[in-house]
């Protein structure tokens, strides 16, 4: 048994895997590390866009946009 890793570039593909897989030609399995990274990468890219606030300063702006809308 060989392991490799695959980018799947288009939802037929993948698909296609799981119907091998279905047929027990090939095992599917989630790369963890792979998760991590992502999740990763989301944290350093919105780390430090929001600035501690009071709560009644959120208040204030959650309601001056709402009534924007009315």
């Amino acid at each position: 048994m060989r392991t490799i890793t695959l980018d799947i570039l288009n939802d037929k593909a993948l698909d296609l895997l799981r119907d091998l897989e279905l047929l027990k030609v090939i095992r599917l399995r989630k790369d963890s590390s792979a998760q991590d990274i992502s999740i990763n990468d989301l944290i350093s890219k919105y780390k430090g866009s929001m600035q501690k606030q009071p709560i009644s300063d959120v208040d204030d702006q959650l309601n001056s946009i709402r009534n924007e809308w009315e």
